[in-house]
């Protein structure tokens, strides 16, 4: 294999890749990554680390962060999953995504590791990212988990600090069925005796928390238990953030370049992660914290959060798809001023669509697709299910044929919103970054 494109083709077809397959994919133990990651000399050992989990605002939480340690001037890795237009996306170092060539090296010199252990698709990228970062031989990397925790993939690694965003339900079949039993699996990255910020405390799942970090002697923190965050002003391309340290009364203004309101949970709980570091032999100026808070997008590449992609015709996409991320959502369309909502959606055959499309505004047009991938869920079944709900719209083949027919239906003062599955909006994302 000598090139890029046949490699990516080499992993996507030749592994077990949840994103495509859905629980089949999902590998319930750490054993084949333990198995790559000696046979590389264990390279997760060679960097620092910050673990993020949670079941919204782990992504946004984890670009920030990777954004405010790079300003303050550490080379600072990044693995972030799924990816919405390139591979690349998920493996970074100060912004930067791997090159196509250490992709083609890492597969070709480890084909015959990978044949031998029959990892998943998300095992492979875990190894090789750790493989990167000890050999760019970063300061710290931000580890984002892909789906719970304790049987995380990346839950191998030895951080010095934990973040959890928060907890909703989603992958309840593999999860629990319960917010506590969900609690449970995010909570498997605690360490022993290593810090841990909770960025939102619900009364539900915070005992779960607190048992587990004392059990492990690791010191917790709430960070919604001391701080509180409101938007004073918003923008196309970002908004001002006031934060007050409830403990003394101190407000602070930050400005930030994400514009989706469900950021105040996330920077309540980046800014007490940065807090903790400080604690803890990192050093990150004020100045530095402001400068990486109010250029996520552009030091990071994160896409997708509440994203304007054109004003005219107004096109926003926002890659929320479980119930609290769908909530969210819902929230930043009421203050967005429009005519007539246009919705452009998808779904995966798994999702719990009884507690989704309940929610969705009954007066939106929609255009119903199914993303180009084999766990996705029809479109002409989500449209039947979304018309029970009083859903009204048509069915389209594909993503982009149910986006051009949103457009055409486009008029001046109208919204276009594409989002339901991470996968919608990356097939829009993509063919515009292709289109131009």
């Amino acid at each position: 294999m000598k090139a890029y494109k046949e490699v990516i083709e080499y992993l996507y077809t030749r592994l077990p890749m949840f994103t495509r397959e859905g629980v089949s994919a999902y590998k319930k133990d750490l054993d084949n990554t333990i198995a790559l990651c000696q046979a590389l000399g264990n390279p997760q050992d060679k960097f620092k680390s910050i673990h993020i989990a949670g079941t919204n605002g782990k992504g946004s939480s984890s670009h920030m962060l990777a954004s405010v340690l790079a300003s303050a001037g550490y080379k600072t890795g990044l693995y972030t999953s799924p990816h919405l237009v390139d591979f690349r996306e998920r493996i970074r170092v100060n912004g930067e995504v791997i090159p196509e060539q250490n992709v083609i090296e890492f597969v070709e010199s480890q084909q015959s590791l990978i044949e031998k252990v029959q990892p998943s698709f998300f095992e492979v990228t875990v190894a090789m990212a750790f493989d990167y970062f000890a050999k760019a031989q970063v300061d710290v990397a931000i580890i984002e988990v892909g789906l719970g925790g304790r049987l995380d993939s990346t839950n191998i690694i030895r951080p010095e600090l934990c973040l959890i965003t928060n907890i909703g339900m989603d992958h309840m079949n593999l999860l629990g069925n319960t917010l506590q039993e969900i609690a449970g699996e995010k909570a498997g990255i605690i360490k022993a005796n290593t810090p841990v910020v909770i960025s939102e405390r619900d009364p539900r799942t915070a005992q779960v928390f607190e048992e587990i970090a004392e059990e492990k002697q690791a010191p917790i923190r709430f960070a919604s238990d001391t701080m509180e965050a409101t938007i004073t002003s918003r923008h196309p391309v970002g908004m001002k953030v006031s934060v007050t340290d409830t403990m003394n009364s101190l407000t602070e203004q930050y400005d930030l370049d994400l514009t989706g309101s469900y950021q105040l949970k996330n920077v309540i709980g980046v800014l007490t992660a940065v807090e903790e570091l400080n604690h803890i032999n990192f050093t990150i100026p004020s100045d530095r914290l402001r400068e990486g808070l109010s250029h996520v997008q552009q030091y990071t590449g994160l896409q997708g959060r509440w994203q304007t992609i054109s004003t005219e015709p107004l096109i926003i996409c926002d890659t929320g798809h479980n119930e609290d991320g769908i909530r969210e959502v819902l929230k930043n369309l009421q203050l967005t001023p429009y005519e007539v909502l246009h919705i452009v959606m998808g779904a995966m055959k798994d999702k719990d669509l009884e507690h989704i499309l309940p929610l969705l505004p009954k007066e939106a047009i929609y255009y119903f697709s199914s993303p180009d991938m084999p766990r996705a869920m029809p479109a002409e079944e989500l449209s039947a299910a979304a018309l029970s709900y009083g859903l009204k719209g048509k069915p389209y083949p594909s993503v982009m044929q149910a986006f051009t027919a949103a457009k055409q239906a486009y008029q001046a003062g109208d919204l276009v919103f594409i989002g339901g599955s991470n996968f919608v909006v990356a097939e829009v994302l993509t063919a515009l970054e292709n289109k131009a």
